[in-house]
């Protein structure tokens, strides 16, 4: 792609100041609300995908350094009001094992289990999410796709799903993709190599403004740069989207250089803030976090085995507690999946005394613990592990999720106890802050079950789909809610709940028709 003229871009040199730097050009014909509708499109096919996950512990670690670096990039005044008011922000958790993370049209980011589990540091992963955001505030997609002016955006919906599935399935990608156009769109789609420049210029000031150490930038590069010398497997598809140059590697080796000189910062940091000591303490959190990743993403029961018997190995006690953080945390989460939660319960104490001086490495601890106490059929155990659901403050840089993993599990743990309206008081108000958020819908649903109200709690079922934009699957849980309204002797329904099924029912219903009508469209 032809960069406009007058466009600039940083070289080897030490990094200018990065503010007000002319972008790469306009976005075409596609409005902000035009991508968020085609992103949408987009993601609604991707709850549907087998893949999809949603895990409450990761999706609040990525959640948090998320939203971290959204405020970093509103401090930048790198992202646009409307931007920021349109699109969805949202990032999706793939099961996938390959190593692989992606933009999509509208605010949209999917990240695979199999990234989250090879980084070592919350700066690692930020340095990934960094890069990517800048490519949706710098509107690299509608770029790209401005090139194919002749596609419906429908038609470009089915193209970009098309090739996401082809990256993890070949013949899946060829099954959904229209024709031989998928091909050719993907080629448009590889982001080019000016583009990956500028959003690492971007990504990294967006980063170091959210207060991340830009040294994640460079240990990630050197990962991938490793990756890229052996044979790619196919393990790395992000190394095929997103290719790693040697003028990328050098340009971020610079900045980071520039940055422990105590040189005027590009991203108009002081050094005072930004400047990082030369060797920083291990990051227990963050590898306590990838180890659950690499067990979720169903790497096999041989695997699995393998990691359980890790701790047994001699000299694996004397090892310091930044090597076995993770493979305890790994041998625990193995063995619930193997079904021997006796032993996976004692791993699971056992790395809570290692990392009790790390306050977030201990309360990844106290979460896995819990979960495998929900696990063991121990709900009152989860009540004294996680003694009080956390509320998260009330500011815009803190994760959305924030407390969330705590929350659900004292939820799930109170209606076992017979508690669900003690639940339910608590999981109400966070779904009116958090429509979309399907997990909690249906833990209160559950929890008004469990308390006998079946209207209450079909309404609740059929939240979860529609946060998830199956709206058939909405539509057919609050028809089942009007039944039950009609079938009650004695007017015994709510009748205010009554009228939110209702109003939510025509709401699905005109959701569904539109959606019907665009998949006409599109075929």
């Amino acid at each position: 792609m032809a960069l406009p003229a007058g466009a600039q871009l940083p070289g080897t040199s030490p990094p200018p100041a990065t503010r007000g730097l002319p972008s790469l050009g306009d976005a075409g014909d596609m409005t902000p609300l035009e991508e968020r509708k085609l992103g949408d499109t987009i993601i609604r096919e991707l709850y549907r995908d087998p893949d999809y996950i949603d895990d409450p512990v990761v999706g609040e670690y990525v959640d948090g350094i998320w939203r971290a670096l959204l405020a970093g990039a509103r401090a930048r005044g790198e992202l646009p009001p409307e931007l920021d008011e349109r699109y969805a922000w949202t990032v999706l958790l793939g099961r996938d094992r390959t190593i692989n993370a992606f933009a999509l049209p509208g605010g949209y980011f999917g990240l695979h289990l199999g990234l989250v589990g090879t980084v070592a540091s919350r700066d690692e992963l930020a340095s990934v999410l960094a890069h990517e955001m800048s490519h949706i505030t710098q509107r690299h997609i509608p770029r790209l796709l401005g090139q194919e002016k002749r596609q419906t955006p429908l038609m470009l919906a089915a193209m970009v799903v098309g090739m996401i599935a082809a990256s993890k399935n070949p013949q899946a990608g060829a099954a959904l993709a229209v024709g031989g156009q998928a091909a050719v769109l993907q080629q448009q789609l590889n982001f080019s190599r000016d583009m990956e420049r500028e959003a690492d210029r971007i990504g990294y000031g967006v980063m170091t403004e959210a207060g991340f150490a830009g040294r994640g930038f460079v240990t990630m590069f050197e990962k991938l740069q490793a990756a890229s010398r052996i044979n790619d497997n196919g393990d790395w598809p992000y190394l095929r989207s997103h290719p790693l140059t040697t003028q990328r590697i050098a340009d971020m080796q610079q900045r980071q250089q520039a940055l422990g000189r105590g040189a005027p910062q590009a991203d108009g940091a002081g050094p005072e803030r930004a400047a990082a000591p030369a060797a920083l303490p291990p990051d227990l959190e963050a590898l306590m976090v990838a180890a659950r990743a690499r067990v979720l993403g169903r790497p096999g029961v041989d695997v699995l085995r393998t990691w359980a018997a890790e701790p047994e190995h001699a000299g694996f006690a004397s090892q310091p507690l930044a090597r076995r953080a993770g493979p305890l945390y790994a041998a625990a989460l193995s063995h619930a999946q193997l079904r021997d939660l006796p032993r996976a319960q004692a791993l699971a104490t056992q790395l809570a005394l290692a990392v009790a001086g790390d306050a977030r490495a201990a309360r990844q601890a106290r979460l896995l613990q819990a979960e495998l106490a929900l696990q063991a059929g121990q709900p009152a155990r989860v009540l004294e592990l996680l003694p009080a659901a956390e509320r998260p403050p009330a500011r815009s840089d803190v994760s959305a999720q924030a407390g969330r993993a705590t929350l659900l599990l004292r939820a799930q743990a109170q209606t076992r106890l017979g508690q669900g309206a003690d639940a339910a008081s608590v999981l109400q108000p966070w779904v009116s802050n958090h429509p979309r958020d399907a997990g909690a819908w249906q833990a209160l649903a559950q929890a008004y079950a469990a308390q006998g109200q079946t209207l209450r709690a079909l309404r609740a079922e059929g939240e979860v789909p529609m946060a998830q934009m199956d709206y058939a699957g909405a539509v057919d849980r609050w028809r089942a809610a009007q039944d039950f309204v009609r079938q009650s002797p004695g007017g015994a329904a709510d009748l205010i709940e009554a009228s939110i099924v209702d109003t939510r029912l025509r709401q699905g219903q005109e959701l569904l028709r539109q959606q019907q009508l665009d998949e006409r469209k599109r075929r």
